[in-house]
């Protein structure tokens, strides 16, 4: 079981909950015990007091004088559980129910400084205060403080004894305003560290979001002006933007060179071979084989973070299909805002091929409409239709599949589908084939927008 959790916004606030409930317990138990401390400093001094006056009433040879001790005997006894004792050498008189007491030894200083409270000592005779601890016959915890007055006839043992729960119900009465005061506490620390960690964490929240943005196209790197502690990383993040970008122009320039240098002696091949009909028709074949593998090592390197608008590239492609194809009717429908985050040479290979394909197929009309995806407006919907036999639905499977031709009239190799499904899957969009209202084939393009026109 994962105790941890994975996210570091998760992390820091357990470590910090954990850590403000250990400071709020060590505080509460503090604050509790040197309380506990105050209210039995409190109990001692009272408990002194009487011890006092009780040793008052012993003269110097161990006697105790009945009558001073009658007179103050009702100040000893403050309440039920209050007990008093006198032990000498004429025996011992006091509480009846005087409980077993044993030594603890004496009180711990308080926090701060504390009048005496011995009685006054007499010449010759050596007099300590200790603290002493025990239980009555019912079981009622008692705390006490103990004199030894030493006289000539042997010493003298005062003791003065009060309820335990003396100390105990003012603690218990001050810990339900301790506890709301920690719980108050805590709940301002827990708002406290909440807003702290939404403030600490909102920059690797913005690094994100543009490192996001580098990988949609919207911008080529992150801004270096961060938090001490994150400028190295958004140093190395330009860094590899940088590089990716030079790797990806060279590997687009070599696949453009060897292009050109495949493109002139195979045309020159074709036109030495133009007598030879089956020798030309396989030089056709090498070209159209050539172009398609270098188109896909070409996808391999496409520019995601380019945009292109939509409206000329396809008003250039317009002119040249009807230059090529002018008994036919083509009308584009698109606006001058839409653009897609597709390289504009990968474009122009995308929808030429589509373009040239609805027009040889065509009986009269080809259309083209582009607008905004209606539930999405990060795509681009580009819709091209023609009027001509349209494609079978069980075929249209197999027509993006390299070299696959339904129609083996024409001069076309079966590459023109596989391309454009080829580059449409690279840039994460979609390519459909449908029935085209009135009759022949609908092919819909879903693109991703780019970030500008």
């Amino acid at each position: 079981m994962r105790l941890m959790p994975a996210s570091l916004h998760g992390r820091m606030l357990l470590l910090s909950a954990v850590a403000t409930i250990v400071a709020l317990g060590i505080a509460g138990l503090s604050i509790a015990g040197l309380l506990e401390r105050l209210v039995v400093e409190g109990l001692d001094r009272r408990l002194d007091s009487e011890v006092t006056l009780l040793a008052g009433t012993v003269d110097g040879d161990g006697r105790i004088d009945r009558a001073r001790l009658q007179a103050r005997a009702g100040l000893t006894e403050s309440g039920p559980g209050w007990r008093w004792q006198i032990a000498g050498p004429d025996g011992t008189i006091g509480s009846a129910d005087f409980p077993a007491l044993a030594d603890i030894g004496p009180p711990l200083p308080g926090p701060g400084p504390l009048p005496p409270r011995t009685p006054p000592t007499r010449p010759g005779r050596p007099e300590r205060l200790t603290a002493l601890e025990g239980a009555s016959e019912y079981g009622v915890a008692v705390h006490a403080r103990r004199i030894t007055l030493q006289t000539p006839r042997g010493p003298v043992t005062i003791i003065a004894a009060a309820p335990r729960d003396v100390v105990r119900w003012p603690v218990r009465a001050a810990m339900w305003p301790l506890l709301a005061a920690l719980l108050v506490l805590g709940v301002l620390l827990t708002t406290a560290m909440l807003v702290q960690l939404r403030i600490g964490l909102r920059p690797l929240r913005v690094l994100r979001d543009q490192v996001a943005a580098i990988r949609g196209g919207t911008r080529t790197q992150v801004t270096e002006d961060q938090p001490s502690e994150l400028r190295p990383l958004a140093v190395e993040l330009n860094a590899l933007a940088a590089d990716n970008a030079a790797a990806l122009a060279t590997a687009r320039a070599s696949a453009v060179n060897l292009a050109h240098a495949l493109k002139t002696p195979v045309a020159t091949l074709a036109i030495d071979l133009r007598d030879q009909p089956q020798a030309a028709a396989q030089v056709a074949r090498i070209d159209a084989t050539i172009r398609h593998h270098l188109a896909r090592a070409r996808t391999a390197t496409a520019n995601h973070r380019a945009a292109t608008s939509l409206a000329p590239a396809v008003a250039g492609l317009g002119a040249v299909i009807r230059r090529l194809h002018g008994d036919r009717t083509l009308t584009l429908d698109i606006a001058d805002d839409l653009s897609v985050a597709v390289d504009a040479h990968d474009l122009d290979e995308l929808l030429g091929n589509l373009l040239d394909n609805a027009a040889r197929h065509a009986r009269g009309q080809v259309v083209v409409t582009a607008a905004r995806v209606a539930d999405d407006a990060r795509r681009i919907a580009i819709v091209i239709t023609d009027d001509g036999p349209g494609i079978p639905s069980e075929d249209r499977a197999r027509v993006a599949q390299p070299g696959t031709r339904l129609d083996e009239r024409g001069d076309g190799h079966g590459f023109g589908l596989t391309i454009a499904a080829d580059l449409v899957a690279l840039y994460g969009g979609t390519l459909t084939l449908d029935d085209a209202p009135g009759g022949g084939l609908c092919v819909r393009l879903e693109l991703p927008a780019g970030a500008y026109p």
